[in-house]
């Protein structure tokens, strides 16, 4: 009998003025067990002339893209939402950011935790804050806090304010071997079922701060699990003390130039959110859902919408420290 078909891979990539994009891409491509099965959508935010070309058979094939003028663009979660346009039907969903670098075997890695997940409940999705890496002479080191789970917290000082829900997130180590359920999501490392994209389409008009907690609160209700595996097989480039600071929507140079800037999107954000978490606003496909209320996800998590308050089971101390 011969072997089933390996699983679909779609990797959506929101970069802007990014130039360790070429290497990410490389990086998925060559450290998958199978690139055949690794599709990646790239909405390219670049200054005209400056834009990614790959010109290979694999690259034909397998990247998608969707170019765009960078002072034209709208910030990440407009991107995002624009990169899940590129999805074509792949049996799983991972999205990354643009500075990122793959471990050996990560699509065989992140598909098994997928499946195991999935088996719990259909509608699960694994995520975190990666593991950091670093450029040294030009070559990646990795420089992991560890090897076993990362996973999330409410920052120690973070707290609500009065005009909007926005709240900082950590990622903590905890020493376990198996996944563990989470009150958060990372955006720029999240895993699930490719259906994802028509379940929780991205909400472009969300700029930046608040676009995880409104993504986790969305899955959440709609009766999605929120897990962080060991392991997880891809680092992130974080920014580097004494090192330049890669290009962002709000740079500046760029943003004055730009009739609609950034600190109007990011306030239209703001609003937003407290709109979704505040008002219970009938935001549409958008919306919460109603399998699970912020009732219950305060039991869960400690944060408290409604109240507008978090326990220490939010933080450091639910995962014992």
């Amino acid at each position: 009998m011969p072997a089933a078909p390996a699983q679909t891979i779609f990797i959506s990539i929101a970069a802007y003025c990014d130039p360790m994009l070429a290497f990410t891409i490389a990086s998925a491509r060559a450290q998958a067990s199978d690139p055949s099965r690794v599709y990646i959508g790239v909405v390219e935010q670049q200054v005209p002339g400056q834009n990614l070309r790959l010109d290979d058979e694999w690259s034909r094939q397998h990247v998608r893209f969707t170019r765009i003028d960078a002072l034209e663009a709208r910030g990440p979660c407009w991107a995002r939402a624009t990169a899940m346009n590129l999805y074509q039907g792949e049996d799983w969903y991972l999205q990354i950011d643009s500075h990122m670098w793959f471990e050996p075997g990560w699509d065989d890695v992140l598909v098994q935790w997928g499946q195991w997940c999935e088996a719990r409940n259909s509608r699960s999705l694994i995520s975190c804050y990666p593991n950091p890496f670093e450029m040294v002479d030009g070559h990646p080191v990795a420089k992991p806090v560890t090897n076993r789970v990362l996973a999330f917290a409410v920052q120690g000082t973070s707290e609500f304010a009065a005009e909007h829900p926005v709240l900082m997130f950590e990622c903590v180590a905890v020493e376990r071997d198996e996944p563990e359920l989470g009150i958060h999501v990372g955006g720029g490392c999240l895993f699930a079922p490719g259906y994802i994209v028509e379940d929780l389409p991205y909400d472009p008009r969300l700029y930046f701060h608040g676009e995880e907690q409104a993504f986790a609160l969305r899955a959440w209700t709609h009766g999605w699990d929120l897990y962080q595996i060991p392991g997880m097989p891809m680092y992130h480039l974080y920014t580097q003390p004494g090192t330049s600071p890669r290009p962002m929507h709000w740079t500046p140079e760029q943003d004055e130039r730009r009739a609609i800037r950034s600190a109007m999107l990011e306030k239209a954000a703001q609003m937003r959110l407290a709109a979704l978490l505040w008002a219970d606003a009938d935001l549409g496909a958008f919306g919460l859902g109603r399998a699970r209320s912020l009732a219950d996800y305060a039991e869960f998590s400690g944060i408290d919408y409604a109240a507008r308050t978090i326990a220490p089971k939010a933080r450091k101390s639910r995962w014992g420290y």
